[in-house]
């Protein structure tokens, strides 16, 4: 599964390819804009972005400049036709490719899928960002592997993802409703913050030494939970 960023101030740019390029392995974020699609790259893991040139707040090539100080994620630049200069700049910035408006939606595809195989198949990524440690726990998100003061730990996927929710931002507090509503990918309903409790009782029990008294995995009274 990819979950794929598309940054343009035009809706129907985007909702254009959505449809070129709906697929079942590909998951779709939207933003309006640079500062928008920045704070989405934040808090979610973000495999590709297609990068609007020309867009208010911040442009593209600043989006880009910013975005390449912290990750080297594939982007596709998306630029008009009169806007050759850009592109040029983009490529130097560090784009890895770039689709010129009007799209065929066939190039689309290919060069999605293109910039997807090398980071993936072809060394583009760091393996290294697989892996995700806080203190004595250690995530592989590639080979869905857990450990715990050295030893590897049997999750189910809800409790795994749960666990890499917070081991990516550590330290950062989510509300039951953050939990259910992102793993769950439904609104929360009443009672559903007992099967978020549940399950972060059962994260304890298999990665903590002593599970009432959690090195790692804290509640936070009233406002949610949180990894340190």
């Amino acid at each position: 599964m990819y979950n794929i960023l598309i940054c343009d101030d035009e809706k129907d740019i985007i909702n254009a390819l959505k449809i070129y390029l709906s697929a079942p392995d590909l998951t779709f974020y939207e933003a309006e804009n640079g500062i928008e699609a920045l704070n989405i790259i934040k808090t979610n893991e973000i495999h590709l972005m297609l990068l609007d040139i020309m867009m208010p707040k911040m442009n593209g090539i600043e989006t880009l400049s910013k975005l390449r100080e912290v990750s080297n994620i594939p982007v596709i630049m998306l630029s008009a036709k009169s806007e050759d200069t850009d592109k040029i700049l983009g490529l130097n910035v560090g784009a890895d490719d770039y689709i010129t408006k009007p799209f065929n939606p066939i190039e689309v595809n290919a060069r999605v899928r293109s910039a997807l195989r090398r980071f993936f198949d072809f060394g583009g990524r760091n393996k290294q960002e697989n892996v995700l440690s806080v203190g004595s726990v250690t995530l592989d998100d590639f080979t869905k592997t857990v450990t715990a003061d050295g030893e590897e730990v049997t999750l189910t996927p809800k409790e795994f993802e749960i666990l890499k929710l917070f081991m990516q931002t550590p330290g950062k507090v989510f509300s039951p409703k953050e939990i259910y509503e992102k793993i769950w990918e439904e609104t929360l309903l009443a009672g559903c913050e007992k099967t978020v409790a549940v399950h972060i009782r059962h994260l304890r029990e298999k990665i903590e030494i002593n599970p009432n008294e959690p090195r790692h995995l804290k509640v936070i009274w009233g406002q949610g939970y949180k990894i340190e």
